[in-house]
């Protein structure tokens, strides 16, 4: 049991240590078109596999993609939908939030939001925007 208590404990240290190696890149999206949200979040997808640590901040008609019911139009080639990219970017470690005008300009509430979705506060994204090491792509 010990040995299993350990073992959990080393590998939260090396994923933390790997995680600080991480190039930091946020990407923002706010376009309508699904073939746009689609290719941000294929690249948002890539860029994780390639070690980035992606923080993705959604506005305007993208916020959309962080509702729980959003469903959208599979794309070809693979049939998926943008937001089944951005689940699975999530599911690797991707932070999501929605930016802090989202919810209060177009009526959702934050419990109709995805599981793992924020409300991204001004402050502290422009500070993360700001940090030297930070890579913005905006779509």
């Amino acid at each position: 049991m010990m040995r299993k208590i350990l073992g959990v404990i080393a590998l939260s240290v090396v994923s933390t240590l790997v995680q600080a190696d991480a190039q930091p890149v946020t990407v923002i999206l706010t376009a309508q078109s699904g073939m746009t949200q689609g290719m941000a979040m294929v690249l948002a997808n890539q860029m994780q596999a390639q070690g980035a640590q992606v923080d993705i901040l959604l506005c305007d008609q993208a916020g959309d993609l962080a509702l729980q019911e959003h469903a959208g139009e599979p794309l070809k080639p693979n049939d998926v939908t943008p937001a089944q990219l951005l689940g699975a970017a999530m599911q690797k470690g991707a932070s999501v939030s929605v930016c802090a005008l989202y919810l209060p300009n177009t009526g959702h509430a934050p419990d109709q939001l995805k599981d793992g979705v924020g409300v991204a506060m001004p402050d502290a994204m422009a500070a993360a925007m700001l940090q030297p090491e930070r890579r913005v792509f905006s779509f």
